[in-house]
């Protein structure tokens, strides 16, 4: 029998609010876009137009009248670009513009003519499809909101007040402050390399000479000019071939050449990435303020909706009115409760009394997956639900709680359709059903002998390309010598180091007491008594515990693949077989599991093995 949803006081329902019934929600829910509009279409095709174009447009050679220097007005359409990818997804209305801005500078650049070229003919192409799509999902956005204002009819109420205060876009601003500096620090550096090298080039010697020989691996030109031999360096070896002619600066014993001053590739980059994941923060901000702006404006439609909290996605889902068993979700959001800077009360805090013990059980119970899922909940929902929309809904969290609750949404409102992994309550969330814990135990036998899992095949091949790739950006770093490089390195090492250690050697050995747990840097000693759940989450196992927070290996293999190969990913029949032994004490090992079966952590020796070939590294170069 299923559970009643949790009702809202009668006294928190404003008079007049009519229910959004299931009649109203199917229209709602019809009204979505078709499938031809969704952005990853639109993101595909810009995405292989944009490396048609990069790889396909020529590229003019760099020359002593035009020498190759910072780029700023590329690089800012650069920038917007990559943003207007990015807001196809998000930001449709300035994905429109962005892309209309990336279409008029390649046209002002190079001419209109440029679209003879096949590729920037494809392109504008995917321009044209992605605007398409993009003009059909606002329009259909308007028509839900249109859809929403009918079924709410004359029923308006102001925000509650204890939505007035609450702010969007804190987080987003910091982080926007953040990255945007980082940019200006870039910008600021290849500004000074531009001067650092103008001013060396006002007294140094300018001399023309011919290129005697070229080295195309490393990038270097032999010049001989007025009776002596340079050597500089190149970006583009293949424009200046043997017996021609170049222009060198020359300083002391360096000289480089007119055509190619200088370079500043690495804070390019530097500007771009910072510029790009600033402005999008700060856009998001600047959304989700105004959002919640609007809501507190003025009036606002409300409707008599049901609502529940995800299991696993953390998402809020709202339902039809009269769906009092949550069978059909109508849309999603993430939301915050508006008061959560509010002080509890002396005895809300627990004191280890029975009520305090029952509802640490009950969060246990839940968590471990074998206690009741998240109840139905009557609301009120505020705000005229469609695509992007901000909301606010009153709501109690469950019967046991007096008082109700404002949440206002921190993400826009998505409708709930089952196309493209959307698809709502009906799977929970999960893609793959869990097993049920029964199926899993008929597999298990009682054992003495502690059980250990370790890494498997696709775990450890994992662990290898990861290695390749350590090994390789070691090596690519340390070729040219001390740069910028050096930082990304230092940076992406230890992760790569950890991954590396723990796909290739990780394990999990159970014994009477609890698990042993191997990881790059150290074996985690997790006691039954303390551990609440056992999940397998984006390839790698989570383990919870009582006292702080969970014990994660990771990565664990490559389910995406392992899937698409027909078989069952190693790691997830792993974290099912654990979840069967936390929730079926009887069937846990009776015997202790000594240190030989523990393991012993890798990330030290792999550490060590990394300087060695560091050191060899910059030996052979």
């Amino acid at each position: 029998m299923s559970r009643r949803p949790v009702p809202l006081p009668a006294e928190h329902i404003p008079p007049g609010t009519p229910e959004w019934r299931t009649v109203d929600v199917l229209r709602w829910l019809d009204a979505v876009p078709a499938r031809w509009a969704h952005p990853l279409f639109a993101l595909l095709a810009l995405a292989v137009s944009v490396a048609w174009e990069v790889t396909a447009a020529p590229v003019p050679a760099c020359t002593s009248a035009e020498p190759c220097g910072s780029d700023w007005t590329g690089l800012a359409v650069a920038v917007v670009l990559v943003l207007s990818l990015y807001w196809v997804w998000r930001q449709p209305r300035l994905a429109i513009g962005g892309l209309a801005v990336t279409v008029v500078a390649l046209a002002v650049e190079e001419g209109v003519t440029v679209f003879a070229r096949p590729s920037a003919l494809a392109y504008l192409v995917a321009t044209g499809f992605a605007v398409s799509g993009l003009v059909h999902r606002l329009a259909v956005a308007g028509r839900q909101r249109a859809l929403a204002l009918e079924a709410a009819g004359s029923a308006a109420q102001p925000l509650p007040d204890a939505a007035r205060t609450f702010r969007r876009g804190r987080m987003s601003f910091a982080l926007a402050a953040l990255f945007l500096t980082v940019a200006g620090f870039g910008v600021h550096q290849a500004l000074g390399i531009a001067d650092a090298y103008e001013k060396r080039a006002v007294s140094a010697s300018h001399l023309s000479g011919e290129v005697t020989a070229v080295d195309e691996d490393d990038g270097l030109l032999t010049v001989t000019a007025e009776g002596r031999t340079y050597r500089t360096e190149t970006a583009f070896p293949e424009d200046f071939p043997v017996d021609s002619r170049v222009d060198l600066v020359v300083d002391g014993d360096r000289a480089v050449l007119v055509a190619e001053p200088y370079d500043a590739f690495g804070w390019e980059l530097l500007v771009l990435t910072g510029s790009v994941t600033g402005l999008a923060f700060l856009v998001s901000g600047v959304a989700g303020r105004l959002g919640a702006r609007r809501l507190r404006r003025g009036p606002l439609p409300v409707l008599h909706v049901m609502v529940r909290e995800g299991e696993e996605d953390g998402r809020t889902w709202v339902f039809a009115a009269d769906d009092t068993e949550g069978r059909r979700p109508v849309l999603w959001f993430h939301s915050l409760y508006a008061d959560d800077g509010a002080e509890e009360d002396e005895d809300d805090l627990g004191t280890g009394d029975d009520d305090g013990d029952f509802g640490l059980d009950k969060v246990a119970q839940v968590l471990r997956g074998d206690g009741p899922a998240p109840p139905l909940r009557e609301a009120v929902l505020y705000g005229a639900p469609y695509t992007g929309a901000e909301v606010a809904f009153v709501a109690r969290d469950d019967e046991d709680d007096p008082e109700v609750a404002v949440e206002c949404s921190v993400t826009s409102v998505k409708p709930a359709v089952p196309l493209w992994n959307t698809g709502g309550q009906q799977a929970r969330g999960r893609k793959h059903p869990r097993r049920p814990v029964e199926e899993i135990a008929a597999g298990l036998t009682p054992s003495a002998e502690p059980r250990v899992w370790r890494a498997h095949g696709f775990s450890r091949g994992l662990g290898a390309g990861l290695l390749v790739v350590q090994g390789g950006g070691v090596w690519a770093a340390l070729e040219d010598g001390p740069s910028w490089h050096w930082l990304m390195l230092a940076v992406a090492l230890p992760w790569l180091v950890t991954s590396v250690a723990t796909a290739t050697t990780w394990r999990i050995t159970a014994d009477r007491d609890g698990l042993w747990v191997l990881t790059a840097w150290r074996v985690r000693r997790v006691p039954w008594d303390v551990m609440l759940s056992v999940t397998h989450r984006e390839d790698g196992i989570d383990i919870g515990r009582a006292e702080d927070d969970a014990v994660r290996v990771s990565p664990t293999g490559w389910a995406w693949l392992e899937r698409r190969l027909g078989r069952e990913p190693g790691a997830e029949r792993v974290a099912d077989e654990l979840r069967a032994l936390l929730l079926r004490p009887d069937l846990r090992p009776t015997d202790e599991a000594l240190s030989d079966r523990q393991g012993m952590p890798v990330g030290p020796l792999l550490v060590a093995l990394t300087v060695l070939w560091g050191a060899a590294a910059l030996l052979l170069l």
